[in-house]
């Protein structure tokens, strides 16, 4: 049976610098997402095909989805181009660990076998980064829609005591949402990784096809979570406050 690691395994170095199987996945993942994207670029057509059509389709829904949420069709299509990009790479990147083949390929290291291929976000380093990119996106779109020091004011008001305490507690849930969003993504796709693993070494054949379809769907949502709660939280920090 695979040995199931916490972190990611380090499959060789670079000028110093360690490459693990997680980062390796990462690279090909937007290796992968630039070469499509430049791909379907360059087949667009003002009568579109089947693939522009489905494409169309899914950005035309998921930009209402934006809308709903923000309240401005407006601002769903400023802040399309983020939250799409959050949603379909960490989307690929939860599919990454249960394509064909993915982990048939290993790396000798001495004294064990290290999976080639892992599922980025089964890494903590990628959903921490992402995290950060979240939060710090949201308040950067925060400050530039209200103003740097109406933004800064949410967390640190002096006005009274009572304002004072609100804004501390406001801005420990900003590391507060660094934390819930990078450990819920990385243990859901973490855990469904290992019980994959279990599954296709007790019965290798047709019984683990249910979990499959299973993990594509909670790959799927925790993709649609994520690039959601990024949007709510860019929606409350761009609103203008109300008095």
């Amino acid at each position: 049976m695979q040995e199931i690691s916490l972190k990611a395994e380090e499959l060789f170095m670079v000028g110093g610098f360690g490459v693990t199987n997680g980062l390796f996945s990462t690279a090909l993942s937007s290796l992968f997402l630039v070469l499509f994207s430049l791909a379907l670029y360059k087949r667009i057509k003002i009568v579109p095909g089947p693939l522009q059509s489905a494409v169309e389709m899914g950005a035309e829904w998921f930009l209402n989805t934006m809308a709903s949420v923000l309240g401005s069709f407006n601002k769903a299509e400023r802040h399309f181009p983020l939250i799409a990009t959050i949603f379909i790479f960490i989307l690929f990147s939860n599919l990454l660990g249960i394509f064909p083949g993915v982990g048939s390929f290993f790396v000798e290291d001495g004294k064990s076998q290290i999976p080639l291929f892992r599922s980025p976000a089964a890494d903590l380093n990628f959903t921490l980064a992402f995290a950060v990119i979240s939060v710090l996106s949201a308040n950067l779109l925060g400050m530039q829609a209200v103003g740097i020091f109406s933004h800064i004011k949410k967390f640190f008001n002096f006005k009274n005591p009572i304002a004072f305490f609100i804004g501390i507690l406001e801005f420990i849930s900003e590391f507060a949402k660094i934390i819930s969003l990078s450990f819920r993504l990385f243990g859901n796709i973490f855990a469904g990784e290992v019980l994959l693993t279990i599954i296709f070494f007790l019965v290798p054949y047709f019984v683990p096809l249910p979990f499959l379809l299973l993990e594509i769907f909670v790959g799927l949502i925790q993709a649609f979570l994520f690039a959601m709660l990024t949007l709510v939280s860019i929606s409350l920090h761009t609103a203008a406050e109300e008095h």
